[in-house]
């Protein structure tokens, strides 16, 4: 079966990890099928949805390497909503409420000084003509859906079987005060328009998923199926935002992490056993089980992320790397080393820069007082250039012979000379790169 998916940001924020994994399990649940995947933009709420936030967002799933089908804009869909609205109203599902948010509040509260659930009253239902027509002179009315207070059940994708009691649930708010379709209405329109046939989204959504069955069935319209996947958590089980600040894709981006890894890992995370077994995008695809994800809360680990994309970046082939090695002005003859020395000493590609720079220019020596005279000698043993990886196996045994040192108290001295550092690259691959020696 062809499976048409959709994955629907707002554009008030930046796109965060969490919503991140969203967007990839209904991508390869669609393009796995050879079906379709809708991009769609939840951007209803006027006050806060800015286009700066729209074409980040795009510009965030294009450098993780999405394409998708068709892109989609729910502000430009609004004569749909309204016909939706139209039909519940005149099939009885909708009714106007007026409570003030204040009130709303009170109402919940002495609710669960109760002991019972916060649970709307469906006052409003009990107001007369003539009762609406005063309130509306003082205050918009809002509309709420009446859903039937019957059990809700489904299949859930991930969690199984899944069972809700819908006299549990408060009556959904579809339209606001000010005229705003909200996302319970909105959504279920697009989902029936657009034909998606499965809805993946967070374990946040499942009580949403309830109340919105039951708004598919008073529409006349088929409900898709769902899957709820595990919520993210810091790797101590923290809640995200202590650890990461809801770290966004765009700021993954600016610390280095490569696109294809941060794609992998996201998709195996909680899943899939990622490190060191899957490698490319066809892998993660072809190994991709939904129900393999559990429900239980996924620890999400920077440091993680960092080791598994620093060897991503180290399968790269020196095809991929050569247009930035060029714009590094590293020669075509030595890239093939240089990329060889490099690859396994890098967690981000602006770390390349620093490398070459350190074949090019050398770096600040770094020489304890007992090493001074030691360090003259070793000057005068260096081989002239050119030097190749035989080099400083040459040098060092040359060095040995003369000197007597061997093991730590020769290679140490030497690599802090050299490079300004305890420990770094091999330096039989690096030793014929360094064009400057200034110790």
């Amino acid at each position: 079966m062809k499976i048409i998916t959709r994955f629907a940001p707002s554009p008030t924020g930046h796109l965060h990890v969490g919503n991140l994994r969203t967007a990839i399990f209904n991508y390869i649940l669609a393009k796995r099928s050879g079906g379709e995947f809708i991009l769609r933009l939840d951007d209803t709420d006027q006050l806060r949805s800015t286009q700066k936030f729209s074409d980040q967002i795009k510009r965030d799933l294009e450098w993780l390497g999405f394409e998708w089908d068709r892109c989609e804009k729910q502000s430009e869909r609004i004569p749909l909503f309204e016909s939706a609205a139209k039909h519940l109203l005149e099939t009885g599902y909708l009714y106007e409420c007026f409570e003030t948010p204040e009130e709303l509040e009170l109402k919940r509260r002495k609710q669960l000084n109760m002991g019972r659930p916060p649970v709307y009253d469906r006052a409003a239902l009990r107001l007369s003509p003539s009762d609406k027509e005063s309130l509306r002179s003082k205050r918009q009315g809002h509309w709420r859906f009446k859903l039937n207070q019957s059990r809700v059940e489904w299949e859930d994708g991930v969690l199984g079987p899944l069972s809700i009691d819908a006299g549990s649930v408060s009556d959904p708010i579809l339209i606001r005060g000010d005229g705003q379709y909200l996302y319970t209405l909105a959504s279920v329109v697009d989902d029936a328009d657009f034909n998606i046939n499965y809805v993946v989204r967070g374990s946040d959504h499942v009580t949403n998923t309830a109340t919105q069955i039951q708004l598919f069935k008073a529409l006349g319209y088929t409900p898709p199926r769902f899957a709820h996947h595990s919520l993210l958590v810091g790797p101590s089980g923290e809640p995200l935002s202590k650890r990461m600040n809801n770290l966004s894709l765009l700021e993954l981006k600016n610390i280095g992490f490569e696109p294809q890894a941060i794609f992998i890992f996201m998709a195996c995370l909680g899943g899939l056993k990622h490190a060191g077994v899957v490698s490319t995008l066809e892998e993660v695809s072809e190994g991709f089980v939904l129900s393999s994800f559990g429900s239980a809360p996924t620890k999400f680990d920077p440091d993680v992320l960092r080791s598994f994309s620093q060897k991503s970046l180290s399968r790269l082939s020196l095809n991929e790397l050569e247009k930035q090695l060029d714009e590094m002005e590293v020669p075509r003859l030595l890239q093939l080393d240089f990329w060889n020395m490099a690859k396994e000493n890098i967690t981000k590609r602006s770390d390349l820069g620093t490398l070459w720079r350190l074949c090019v220019d050398g770096a600040e020596p770094v020489i304890a007082p007992e090493d001074k005279d030691f360090l003259i000698l070793c000057k005068k043993l260096l081989p002239d250039p050119p030097r190749d990886q035989k080099s400083w196996s040459v040098w060092t045994t040359s060095i040995k012979t003369e000197t007597g040192r061997s093991g730590k108290d020769l290679f140490l001295p030497l690599r802090k000379a050299l490079t300004g550092k305890e420990n770094g690259p091999d330096m039989n691959k690096l030793f014929p790169l360094l064009q400057q020696i200034r110790f």
